[in-house]
């Protein structure tokens, strides 16, 4: 690595408060007002369980990122991960670019969202045009930030995520005390004669597992965060933690203020939705302003995780680099592609597709993150075995039900996302046997 890419990482750059700021950040903005409405539809009154499923699940997951980032804290995060567990083999490199493209999706996912949101304090019929325009110009903003540095990011993620929390957790209080903290939020009811089969619960379950990825951001931070032996541990705990207890609460609320049919209907905002019954106008003015500020801290989190993850890969020579006439470090070609990419994504997918790549390519990752740590790290970094299958039996059992789900309802999307695999397993092949021949 030459002296201008080393200083793209900066050892001790991002405090405690910060590296939880930055994995809340990405959490929040895609959890709450971008699948929130995607998981009710597949599982009924019962969602707002169905994200302490999700949260549950997610904390199996984080055993394995802990254990070896405590042991091995690297701005590399994952890549390291599947490094140490697997060489630098075909399988790491798929499953680390997977991740990345995971990290994208979550991008436009969120982009996608700012402008679904934003179009509620106007009167525009048109929005199919206007939610991709309004979702590329908040990765274009998003861009322009990252390329300022750790400094810029980690103050205005620590703001915004306060901000966000705060007012998203007086969006959910005000909505209960709007319905007299109503315990119908709380007891699942008959879903209008909906019936929803085990498959499509597990289908809710993926979605929900989305909304709790955010936290590989702090991983993909390793050293950059300060003591990171202890931290990144602690970061990851701290944040699933606000997360889970964020989620279940407006889950709830919207839970007590709307129909499942109106969380449906309004499933790209239904947090605008829930406010409107509960404060009028200005309960709707309050939370898109939320929700605004929610996905705007989650794309500049998400774009400054991805492009230092996607940096590290090319130094690891695990993927191919261009610069493409381009000047200056590998980090800012890096924030060019993945803006570019994402808003491809924004541009031609819609939220529940968009959704539903994430979720396949962000499991599939995970699968081989387990299974690597079992076979090859655990006594290394002193893992436990039960935890590590645990986790990874409830990796499978999530995929194959979303799978089962999805093809029935939208195979398009199941075609297109094990066609990338397999594209993007086939490329890293030819790119490593092409390294080693030269």
């Amino acid at each position: 690595m030459n002296q201008e890419d080393k200083n793209d990482y900066k050892k001790g750059s991002l405090s405690l408060v910060g590296s939880v700021a930055l994995g809340t950040g990405v959490m929040i903005g895609a959890g709450i007002f971008a699948l929130l409405g995607q998981v009710a539809e597949l599982s009924g009154t019962w969602f707002p369980y169905i994200f302490l499923i999700g949260a549950l699940i997610s904390a199996f997951s984080a055993y394995s990122y802990i254990k070896v980032s405590n042991a091995y804290p690297s701005a590399g995060g994952i890549a390291m991960i599947l490094q140490k567990a697997y060489g630098k083999s075909t399988i790491t490199a798929s499953a680390a670019l997977l991740m990345a493209l995971s990290m994208v999706i979550n991008e436009s996912l969120v982009a996608r969202t700012f402008g679904s949101y934003t179009l509620q304090l106007f009167d525009i019929e048109n929005e199919a045009v206007w939610v991709p325009i309004l979702g590329v110009a908040l990765l274009l903003a998003a861009f322009v930030i990252n390329i300022s540095g750790n400094k810029l990011i980690g103050r205005s993620a620590q703001i915004m995520s306060f901000i966000k929390i705060a007012g998203i957790v007086i969006f959910a209080l005000g909505a209960l005390w709007a319905v007299d903290f109503s315990i119908d939020g709380l007891i699942p009811g008959s879903s209008e004669n909906t019936e929803y089969s085990v498959a499509s619960f597990i289908g809710a379950i993926a979605l929900s597992i989305l909304a709790y990825k955010g936290f590989t951001t702090i991983t993909n931070s390793g050293d950059e965060i300060t003591e990171p032996k202890k931290n990144v541990g602690r970061s990851i705990i701290i944040s699933l933690l606000i997360c889970t207890v964020v989620y279940f609460l407006v889950a709830y609320a919207v839970n007590s203020s709307l129909t499942i049919s109106e969380i449906i209907k309004a499933k790209d905002y239904s947090l605008a939705e829930a406010a409107k019954p509960a404060f009028g106008d200005l309960g709707l003015y309050f939370t898109v302003g939320i929700a605004i500020v929610a996905t705007i801290s989650g794309v500049i989190a998400s774009i400054f995780a991805v492009s230092r993850m996607t940096a590290m890969l090319t130094e690891m020579n695990l993927i191919p680099h261009s610069h493409l006439g381009m000047s200056g470090r590998i980090q800012k070609h890096m924030l060019v592609y993945i803006a570019a990419i994402a808003i491809l994504l924004t541009v031609f997918f819609d939220l529940s597709r968009i959704a539903s790549m994430g979720a396949i390519f962000y499991l599939v990752m995970d699968m081989a993150i387990h299974w690597g740590v079992f076979r090859n790290l655990r006594k290394d970094v002193n893992a436990k075995g039960y935890i590590l299958i645990s986790a990874l039996l409830l990796d499978l059992i999530v995929l194959s039900g979303f799978l089962f789900v999805k093809g029935k309802s939208d195979p398009f999307i199941i075609i297109v996302s094990v066609g990338a695999i397999i594209l993007v397993t086939i490329g890293e092949k030819w790119f490593l046997n092409a390294n080693k021949k030269s």
